[in-house]
């Protein structure tokens, strides 16, 4: 790519992080590298996986547990911190094609990160380099900067007749 431009996908509904592992897909199957960086994940979700199955595809993870239950902690801060340093690197090497940052929207809206830090790290990417930004809750600051944003809005989900996320569905 000659030049790679800044996606978001945001809303309330399922997809964001799938529409970003099929981009991915996408991606590795045209000879590029991948790198997904997530952000707020601890749990083994079966993508993390991933590397073992498709070339040029590193997953990394940037959390150290929910806490949707709780107020966020220093610890939480402090490895959103250090996953947006490992960003920052690797967007300056520029040895991927395409980075996705996975549920950095949720790390903004909890201020586990600020919105002007993060589009600062993206900013200094080779210029060739796509980025895509993922979670609900995206700023307005980041919206304005991306150059293509989709929402996912949730019409109907099973969760509400009390389905649990499933085994290579939802996790």
């Amino acid at each position: 790519m000659k030049k790679g431009y800044i996606q978001v996908y945001t809303g309330n509904g399922k997809g964001k992080t799938t529409a970003s592992l099929g981009l991915a897909l996408r991606s590795v199957c045209a000879g590029n590298k991948v790198f997904m960086g997530q952000f707020v994940k601890d749990m083994k979700y079966n993508e993390a996986q991933a590397g073992k199955y498709l070339p040029n595809f590193k997953i990394e993870q940037f959390g150290v547990g929910c806490f949707f239950d709780r107020e966020p902690a220093q610890k939480d801060i402090e490895a959103a911190e250090r996953g947006l340093k490992k960003i920052e690197e690797i967007l300056k090497k520029g040895e991927y094609d395409l980075v996705i940052l996975d549920e950095i929207n949720i790390a903004t809206h909890y201020n586990l990160l600020s919105p002007v830090k993060v589009l600062k790290v993206i900013k200094q990417r080779k210029e060739n380099v796509e980025v895509v930004l993922t979670g609900r809750y995206a700023s307005d600051l980041i919206i304005k900067e991306a150059d293509l944003v989709t929402e996912m809005k949730e019409i109907k989900h099973y969760y509400t007749q009390g389905v649990k996320a499933r085994d290579g569905i939802e996790r």
